[in-house]
């Protein structure tokens, strides 16, 4: 051990084989020393730590001139600054300081703020018995890039945890934060738990009352709280702007994020055929997650209690005229409708995802919801050109310019036969020839086929020959199977009527 520093610990097995007897010799060969450093820890019993001479200053404080006398006084003016921000107005004053200075001065700011700094907030971590609580989050996943069928999709996803067992769900979000989203994600939660917890918590909530009167927000709250009723909750919110105070859930968007991330990574691609696709991705996860839990989940779910026979309401429901245009205008959104609806009074369910538009009690039609573009203020469209086309075949020329021209086109291959035959053709004929292909499309059911025969001739050079194509796409008769429908004597009906009661059959 020649040249080695002893250490405290061993002085104190040095000084406790001598309290069992051992002589200074014996206890310091035990201990790994010499006699002679045994008898100079005899004459000090000071631990070695305690005897090192405390550091010196080696250089000149590069901050004792303007210490006291400047940096101190902004940190008590402002005591959140950053030490970097502190650094580079000293610069400013002072040119001769180093940049070199940063570490020393980070130092020395964590240790004022130790000895004089204000008091800060302090996070009084939580037990969370089973079955008490469930809290609910968005986050927004834009980030991640994923691409359904061909555009990148700008959304959120519903985040449910129970903060016990560990159980999650998701659901994907096309719109924005609001009670639509957050009663049919909250209760395609529960349902998959299988049981409601004693309370629930979101947060402010304060996305989905943005921009609304004072009315409109209370009602949506009224709203809120009837849901929570209905499935017997105590609903709770944490403070506006304090996220910590829903930490048990914010703290897991991270975790989930990376773990989105990384399942994409593995998949090998971002890109979806279908909406429905992605959120069976997403449930995939979920589910993987929960499996991994299922003990915990099993035990906090007999803490729960029942769910409800029914769910509650988890849309908004608007009445709206369809006009002669043959479509109705609801959330800065222009949806088209079949003709024969024109004036009617159609009652709209409005969900996060899609609308269900009812005539008195019957369920007339489903439709895609559209979001206006809130970037420039401007309208947007939802357009199916199968509810306009025969219309549009007694008025082709309304296609050049039709507002909604761009949107009605349903695949790209449709909008360059146009263009390629308004560069060729007279525009009366371009707009004839292209609402013949959109009702061929629409007669034949073959809109991705024409498609693609569509890019085939543009791609060659060739403008799109109708005949050639209502040829190409006509049913073949000769494949109709023979359908022989064997005629019935009439005589029978008649002794049918001839039966009497307590005959044979």
């Amino acid at each position: 051990m020649t040249g080695r520093p002893i250490t405290d610990q061993q002085m104190r097995l040095f000084m406790n084989l001598r309290d069992h007897g051992n002589t200074p010799r014996q206890a310091a060969a035990k201990t790994g020393f010499s006699t002679a450093t045994a008898y100079r820890i005899l004459q000090d019993l000071r631990p070695p730590s305690q005897k090192k001479p405390p550091r010196s200053r080696r250089r000149p404080d590069p901050l004792e001139a303007v210490w006291e006398a400047e940096i101190v006084p902004i940190l008590v003016a402002a005591p959140g600054l950053r030490a970097v921000a502190v650094l580079e107005e000293l610069r400013r004053r002072h040119p001769e300081i180093d940049a070199g200075v940063r570490r020393t001065l980070e130092r020395r700011i964590r240790l004022w703020r130790g000895l004089h700094g204000p008091a800060q907030d302090v996070m009084f971590r939580q037990i969370h018995p089973p079955g008490a609580l469930g809290l609910s989050d968005f986050t927004d996943m834009a980030d991640l890039g994923v691409v359904i069928a061909g555009a990148v999709l700008d959304h959120l996803l519903y985040h449910f945890r129970m903060p016990n067992s560990g159980f999650q769900h998701g659901h994907v979000i096309l719109g924005g934060e609001s009670f639509t989203a957050l009663a049919e994600g909250l209760q395609n939660a529960l349902f998959t738990l299988g049981g409601v917890p004693a309370r629930h918590r979101t947060d402010s909530l304060s996305a989905a009352f943005r921009n609304l009167s004072a009315a409109a927000a209370e009602d949506l709250t009224t709203r809120y709280a009837a849901l929570c009723q209905h499935f017997g909750m105590e609903p709770t919110r944490n403070n506006t702007g304090v996220a910590h105070e829903n930490g048990a859930i914010e703290s897991a968007h991270g975790h989930l994020k990376k773990t989105i991330a990384d399942a994409l990574l593995l998949r090998g691609s971002r890109q979806f055929d279908s909406l429905t696709a992605y959120r069976r991705f997403i449930d995939d996860i979920f589910g993987r997650h929960n499996a991994h839990r299922a003990k915990a989940i099993d035990i906090e779910r007999a803490s729960l209690t029942a769910l409800p026979a029914n769910r509650a309401a988890d849309f908004e429901e608007v009445l709206v005229h369809v006009t002669s245009t043959s479509a109705f205008v609801l959330r800065k959104v222009f949806y088209t409708v079949p003709s024969r609806l024109i004036g009617q009074r159609l009652r709209v369910r409005l969900y996060d995802d899609r609308l269900e538009c009812f005539l008195g009690a019957s369920l007339v039609l489903n439709l895609v919801r559209g979001r206006p573009d809130h970037a420039s203020g401007r309208h947007s469209h939802v357009i199916d050109y199968h509810h306009i086309i025969q219309a549009l075949r007694r008025k082709p020329m309304a296609l050049r310019n039709l507002i909604y021209r761009d949107q009605l086109f349903p695949r790209p291959a449709y909008a360059r036969a146009f263009d390629a035959l308004l560069a060729s053709r007279s525009e009366k004929s371009a707009c004839k020839i292209t609402v013949e292909l959109l009702g061929l499309a629409h007669d034949h059911a073959c809109e991705a086929e024409l498609a693609k025969a569509l890019d085939i001739e543009l791609d060659a050079g060739r403008l799109p020959c109708l005949d050639i194509l209502r040829e190409r796409f006509r049913p073949d008769l000769a494949s109709l199977p023979a359908i022989v429908i064997q005629a019935v004597s009439l005589g029978l009906y008649d002794e049918l009527g001839t039966g009497r009661i307590g005959d044979a059959a």
